[in-house]
């Protein structure tokens, strides 16, 4: 009796979620949509800032946007965890411009206060999105989807 090779086991075929086949609610592409401009507007000014409106030194606190862009991608790919890490990343901006519009003048404090705007806002609008994605449930906590 010749010996053969087990016959492999079939591999199963992907199964489409129904959350990828049905489009986002309005109140979450809105969400996100604002998410994706404040995000744009906070990146810009942070650049602009350190590059071009109010150096400081070299410009190499111009680093501080990288985060913001990393971020992006997972904004426009709606993804809950990215959404989640960038509301914590968030206070950060937000103890920079404060710290700075109490420490620095003219334009730079005046920049300082649009950082400080821009990042609350989005910090609101992050929280939105995430309230908005996470099932409600009564009793006991969500899980995240």
């Amino acid at each position: 009796m010749p010996l053969s090779a087990p016959a492999p086991a079939p591999v199963p075929a992907p199964v489409a979620s129904a959350d990828a086949s049905r489009p986002a609610p309005p109140a979450v592409r809105q969400a996100r949509g604002a998410a994706l401009a404040l995000l744009a507007a906070l990146l810009l000014l942070c650049l602009a800032w350190e590059l071009w409106l109010a150096p400081t030194g070299r410009g190499t606190l111009a680093l501080k946007a990288l985060p913001l862009a990393l971020c992006g991608i997972g904004l426009l790919r709606h993804r809950l965890y990215t959404y989640r890490w960038l509301s914590l990343l968030l206070w950060l901006y937000v103890t920079e411009g404060l710290v700075r519009a109490t420490s620095e003048h003219g334009l730079s404090q005046a920049l300082a206060a649009a950082e400080v705007v821009l990042a609350l806002a989005l910090f609101a609008l992050c929280v939105r999105y995430i309230r908005l994605r996470v099932p409600k449930t009564k009793g006991r906590k969500a899980a995240a989807p």
